[in-house]
């Protein structure tokens, strides 16, 4: 198992989220990835690399090349306005309105927001970049002939769409990834997303494509963040109809309803013909998380990772959600010990 690390993630280091009506330490944090990269090793999973210097030419496969621009100027622009803390609009388009993108900063940074709980700061975008690399090398190092690599990004992706950052993500990791398996010989891959939140971004991107499946197991959009994507009856639309599954599931979900559903994705994965997976793994699912309702305890993990690899295709495994309890990292080791079980 190769992990792919880069301490360019150290360079998003957020003060401000908007959460529960208040300004707050973000849940996102630098610790993260520092509690998972030692939790790892102590587990035996040695082999870390720093990512491959990838520009954005895949990326802007599946964004918006508008967007991408976007990200890489918005914090010198909203300097340069004279603002003096870190970047969140006070204004976004709802239904019926215009989707012209303006030319004031609060209004642009209000167009490309799926959310309004992730600021935008210094090194932002730079660390957003390294966690794309991380895994696009992930995908390269499956495409070399491996089984499993581990692609530690931070900041995460799942809720980066076509044109939308948000929920702590700017680009989306697992769907880069992705689209350089199919651009590098891939016919056909499934993107697996176990965080707790839908990847609504992933959906997004891949609602209208037919080479690959999405399968998002996640805590109902009736009461969970995003909210407005999730639902069971969202199945693709055009040539992706049937390529994407949905299960939204309620607050207290144990491990035996849960890998009902992992089980049901992956009996769906394997009958779309996916040649890899694309594990999009937030550890949020855990009893203990703060910002969550399932009820998966340390040891589901394991056993997560063990029905992952039984599907028997190469696996990269791109870091997502998981917050503010210790058990982050073993969570982690434990879905790896899985895999390689």
């Amino acid at each position: 198992m190769r992990v792919i690390y880069s301490e360019d993630h150290k360079l998003r280091d957020a003060r401000t989220e908007l959460h529960d009506g208040q300004l707050v330490t973000p849940f996102e944090a630098p610790f993260r990835a520092e509690w998972i990269l030692a939790a790892v090793k102590e587990a035996g999973f040695t082999d870390v690399a720093a990512p491959d210097a990838y520009g954005l030419e895949t990326a802007r496969k599946v964004h918006d090349p508008a967007y991408l621009d976007f990200l890489g100027v918005v914090w010198e622009r909203w300097v340069a306005a004279g603002f003096k803390g870190e970047a969140i609009s006070n204004s976004f388009p709802v239904r019926r309105t215009s989707q012209r993108v303006p030319e004031n900063i609060v209004g642009m940074i209000g167009h490309y927001a799926n959310a309004a709980d992730t600021s935008i700061t210094k090194g932002s975008y730079e660390a957003a970049l390294a966690s794309m690399r991380c895994a696009l090398t992930g995908a390269d190092w499956l495409q070399s002939g491996n089984r499993f690599a581990f692609a530690l990004c931070r900041p995460p992706g799942h809720h980066a769409g076509i044109d939308l950052f948000g929920g702590y993500c700017f680009i989306n990791n697992a769907g880069v990834a992705a689209q350089r398996l199919r651009d590098h010989g891939a016919a056909k891959v499934a993107v697996l997303d176990v965080d707790f939140h839908h990847g609504n971004g992933t959906q997004d991107i891949f609602y209208r494509r037919s080479d690959v499946f999405t399968a998002s197991l996640h805590g109902d959009p009736i009461h969970a963040f995003p909210y407005f994507l999730g639902h069971a009856d969202e199945e693709g639309e055009g040539d992706g109809l049937g390529a994407n599954r949905n299960y939204p599931m309620p607050r207290g979900t144990p491990w035996d309803v849960w890998a009902a559903a992992l089980d049901d994705a992956l009996a769906r994965i394997k009958a779309f013909g996916a040649e890899a997976i694309v594990l999009s793994l937030g550890v949020d699912t855990f009893e203990r998380d703060p910002i969550s309702f399932f009820m998966l305890t340390s040891q589901d993990f394991i056993r997560m990772g063990e029905r992952i690899a039984a599907a028997g295709l190469p696996v990269l495994v791109c870091m997502e959600g998981g917050y503010g309890v210790p058990e982050i990292g073993l969570n982690v080791a434990n879905v790896l010990r899985g895999l390689e079980a």
